[in-house]
């Protein structure tokens, strides 16, 4: 889809060569990004410390489109999704997880997924189509505005984020720069379910923003099944790209492991893990695998995820037992869906 002329999808140093090349000063763009960024402002009309001859000419050039909300839901443990419906047509939500001491958004890259893993709804209707910058910053933007600024971003919502690689590494640079949402790239975290092509050129980019390994499976044959994605970047090859990713930007990496129950969180697969966590030198966040609809997978029980956990631990791998947030509202791993069940 060609992208349109919404002004979030430019990069602050692009709205600054705009109002240039429009003969005005450069500090206007400043206060041009304060209104997109940080008072939510809807229109350049609105605009007022902005000359007139300005804010027109910004109008006729550019848009400045709002997804509209269409749900809003809480659930018992206080995460809240949303649904929204953008300018340029499709559905996505997006999901809020609160605790005591951060905030964190996780934001859709795309409209349906395109991957069709088992333990995710998201690509149970296929790709739609995938979002622009300005669409997924809205999604950010959006928990701003009511009054729930985000300290962490991850990219683990529908959509695989490197089938939608430019357009979510603009996102990315937006949410970081200090004159847009100024968001630490510690704290942003892109999730992949193993696209080798976006892995290489994310780590080309160096950077301090996080990378996540979803990869549930430690063998090709249940990962074949599970994960079909896997049958194109099978794991030797897969894991060849993660160390090349460990060298190039020496960062740790995360592995992503959702526990389902007799398939996937035995001790063989446990000590299969072990070996694949150390070789790569990363962490492991396990969490039980969500419900989800039409599906046969069950999540594991809690002491079986912590025999696991302890397992792992046991033999010195960073390891991190996620307890599953948002399950009764649909908006657990896996669960988003954008409206369509």
């Amino acid at each position: 889809m060609k992208q349109s002329s919404d002004i979030r999808n430019l990069l602050p140093e692009q709205v600054g060569e705009a109002v240039v090349a429009l003969g005005c000063p450069a500090y206007r763009a400043r206060q041009i990004l304060n209104h997109l960024y940080q008072r939510d402002t809807r229109s350049f009309a609105d605009m007022t410390d902005l000359p007139i001859a300005l804010r027109e000419a910004l109008a006729r050039g550019f848009s400045m489109d709002q997804p509209v909300c269409e749900r809003e839901v809480r659930g018992e443990d206080g995460t809240r999704k949303a649904l929204l419906r953008f300018t340029g047509g499709g559905r996505v939500e997006t999901v809020l997880i609160a605790s005591d001491d951060r905030r964190t958004v996780c934001v859709s890259t795309q409209i349906g997924c395109a991957r069709r893993c088992l333990i995710c709804t998201s690509g149970v209707h296929g790709l739609t189509r995938s979002l622009e910058p300005s669409e997924i910053v809205a999604q950010v933007l959006y928990w701003k505005g009511r009054g729930s600024a985000p300290d962490n971003v991850v990219f683990m919502g529908m959509g695989e984020p490197f089938d939608n690689f430019d357009h979510v590494m603009k996102a990315v640079a937006i949410l970081n720069h200090p004159e847009a949402c100024g968001i630490a790239a510690r704290k942003i975290a892109v999730s992949t379910c193993g696209v080798i092509p976006g892995i290489l050129k994310f780590a080309e980019l160096g950077g301090q923003v996080r990378l996540s390994l979803s990869l549930h499976a430690t063998d090709d044959g249940l990962r074949d099944e599970l994960m079909p994605v896997n049958k194109k970047y099978p794991l030797k090859e897969l894991l060849a790209a993660c160390r090349v990713y460990r060298e190039r930007t020496g960062r740790q990496m995360t592995i992503e492991y959702a526990l389902i129950r007799d398939v996937n969180d035995q001790p063989d697969d446990a000590e299969r893990l072990i070996l694949l966590a150390r070789d790569l030198g990363a962490s492991v966040n396990l969490i039980g695998c969500s419900p989800v609809p039409g599906s046969a997978l069950h999540p594991t029980h809690p002491e079986g995820c912590l025999r696991f956990a302890q397992r792992l631990r046991g033999k010195h791998i960073r390891t991190t037992l996620r307890v599953s947030r948002g399950a009764d509202i649909l908006a657990a791993c896996g669960q988003l869906a954008g409206g369509r069940r």
